[in-house]
């Protein structure tokens, strides 16, 4: 198990890193949870990901929006999303499509999607 403080060293760097860390099956859903961390030195106030989920197939199941709402300057977040009628086992690949949202004070042009470093822990593949 790698600790917090270890990986929060592995994506320091002005940009944004993203890690599907688990998947776990609920009801009828998935729950996907993510480690993210803001390597800029300014806060992020809302960060929403557009999100293309595959199946094992390479057939798009769905477009999705994830709001990882408030990223604070190099402290690492974890985000859970609620996928309803999404079995874990099917799902193939992940890509980040593109950023709907980047807002806070004084954050430049591109920091959500410049430089966007993409990691899993999971047999689930992630494109960004």
């Amino acid at each position: 198990m790698i600790s917090g403080s270890v990986h929060a060293q592995d994506v320091q760097g002005t940009h944004v890193s993203i890690e599907l860390n688990a998947l776990e099956p609920v009801d009828d859903a998935c729950r996907i949870s993510f480690l993210i961390q803001n390597g800029h030195d300014i806060d992020i106030e809302q960060a929403v990901y557009e999100a293309v989920l595959f199946d094992k197939q390479g057939r798009v199941e769905r477009l999705t929006l994830f709001d990882f709402g408030a990223l604070p300057s190099a402290r690492p977040r974890v985000r859970q999303f609620l996928v309803p009628g999404l079995a874990c086992a099917s799902l193939g690949r992940l890509l980040i499509n593109g950023v709907e949202t980047c807002s806070g004070v004084d954050v430049p042009d591109g920091a959500c999607s410049d430089n966007l470093d993409m990691r899993s822990r999971t047999d689930v593949e992630v494109l960004g």
